[in-house]
């Protein structure tokens, strides 16, 4: 019976992604990431979970993907151009599907031309209305809103959805539009509506140095009329690969990485040649995965720069950091030690980075203390790592991490995309198996985490569940 149940929903899913494909979707069906993850269908539930049976070392080279924070930026940024562009190093995970997905719905010609190149044509694009349905999966698609009103001078985009990190409020942004000349209203169904009848470049502070904030006013305001002046700009890597790439199809953007940048509007963007920056935030997981397992790793596709932040802490705790042109060594044979880190915008500790040290710190020796400055939400992962024999004690922005010998194997879910990354952290570290739901999360920004790690000799794999579901009891 298990049997011909999965077959049947696996048959559905070859059918619906590859029913989706036909329809304009930008990869094919079994890439569709954003089909496969559908919870149900037609009286059969389905789940992915991923098993992790901890205690071996990580030994051996990786390899990091494209940078999702960039990449999403970007992808948003092509609406500017009228002309063909052709992007590479772009990562295969569910975030950059759906933002594919968004842009040809919208009227763009999006063709995947290699395993990690996409080429994405905007001539034809769509103007009007970016529904939730399309905006609810992904939190960067807030990006939408100034990039339509770069190129047309309108905007209707419904608020976004992504990972509930606490309160992440979007009024830097609509205030930095009303400085270019954008009068704002919301609609019903959470649709926000914007329009000017010119875009006109003007002073702007940012009241804190917010990465969406800066990337979406540096969209909406590289056609203005005049120059624009963003002060208390966000300084992380992935603003300084818009730039390069918005520079690259003919704009004129300048001080990017610093806490100035300036815009000079230009009439038209062309197409352009592009690779994505490495993946700051996925090399640093790989990272810590080493350290936290008593491995040996050699991180490539690396900018060591990018990284500065994270391999300082590495090695106040003791690990072994070893820096080269494109990639970093990271190896240890005992526990890490206490340390004390405070999340903050770049040069400072990632806060996307917190979960994964978290969960390396839960078996260090003495005590961390962690404290977050950016999310208001972020510890909630925390909870699940008591579940695996960790001792924490969160108090609103800060945690208090008591290290214990080792962690024991459990069920655990993946509240979010990092927490999802420190459960597996914390799996490979855990003496027995670890069961981890919501993988999903995972997948937004990790490509083929399972299959790198296991390349690296971590014992794990991915689990697929299938269950009778009563029709009756899905009726609300």
């Amino acid at each position: 019976m298990v049997v011909s149940l999965k077959n049947t929903l696996e048959e559905k899913t070859e059918i619906l992604a590859e029913e989706k494909f036909k329809k304009g979707f930008p990869f094919p069906a079994e890439s569709a990431i954003i089909v496969k993850n559908d919870r149900t269908c037609e009286g059969v539930g389905y789940l992915e979970k991923i098993l992790i049976t901890g205690g071996r070392p990580l030994r051996g080279e990786v390899n990091v993907a494209g940078a999702k924070n960039a990449v999403l930026a970007i992808l948003s940024a092509t609406i500017l151009s009228k002309g063909l562009c052709r992007i590479d190093n772009i990562p295969n995970i569910s975030d950059v599907s759906i933002m594919l997905h968004i842009l040809h719905q919208l009227g763009a010609d999006v063709r995947r031309v290699g395993k990690h190149t996409v080429e994405i044509n905007t001539r034809y694009f769509n103007s009007g209305l970016v529904p939730h349905d399309l905006t609810k999966h992904i939190r960067a698609s807030y990006y939408l809103l100034g990039a339509l009103f770069g190129r047309f001078g309108h905007a209707r985009v419904a608020m976004p959805g992504g990972c509930d990190l606490g309160v992440r409020p979007i009024d830097l942004h609509i205030r930095g539009f009303e400085r270019l000349g954008a009068s704002v209203s919301f609609e019903e169904n959470a649709v926000i509506s914007m329009q000017s009848d010119v875009i006109s470049g003007s002073p702007i502070y940012l009241d804190m140095a917010s990465v969406g904030a800066t990337i979406n006013i540096m969209l909406a305001a590289v056609r203005a009329r005049g120059v624009t002046v963003i002060e208390n700009a966000a300084k992380e890597p992935h603003v300084v690969d818009l730039a390069n790439f918005l520079n690259s199809m003919g704009a004129d953007v300048r001080g990017a990485g610093t806490d100035v940048v300036k815009i000079h509007g230009v009439l038209e963007l062309h197409g352009c040649d592009y690779s994505i920056i490495p993946d700051q935030i996925e090399a640093g997981t790989y990272m810590i995965a080493a350290a936290a397992t008593q491995g040996d790793v050699l991180v490539r596709g690396v900018i060591p720069k990018h990284m500065e932040s994270i391999s300082a802490k590495l090695i106040e705790c003791g690990v072994t950091v070893e820096e080269h042109d494109d990639s970093i060594r990271v190896a240890s044979s005992s526990r890490a030690t206490r340390c004390k880190i405070k999340t903050m915008p770049h040069p400072g500790f990632p806060t996307d980075m917190q979960p994964q040290i978290a969960a390396m710190l839960t078996a260090a020796s003495g005590t961390s203390i962690i404290s977050e400055g950016i999310f208001d939400n972020r510890f909630r992962y925390a909870e699940q790592l008591v579940r695996m024999g960790a001792v924490i004690k969160v108090d609103g922005k800060v945690a208090v991490i008591e290290g214990v010998e080792t962690l024991k194997g459990c069920a655990v879910r993946a509240n979010d995309l990092r927490a999802g990354a420190a459960m597996i952290i914390a799996g490979l570290m855990a003496r027995g198996t670890t069961e981890i739901e919501d993988v999903e999360y995972i997948d937004r920004g990790y490509e083929d985490i399972v299959g790198k790690l296991r390349a690296l000799g971590a014992e794990i794999s991915r689990k697929e569940v299938y269950d009778v579901v009563d029709p009756v009891s899905q009726i609300s």
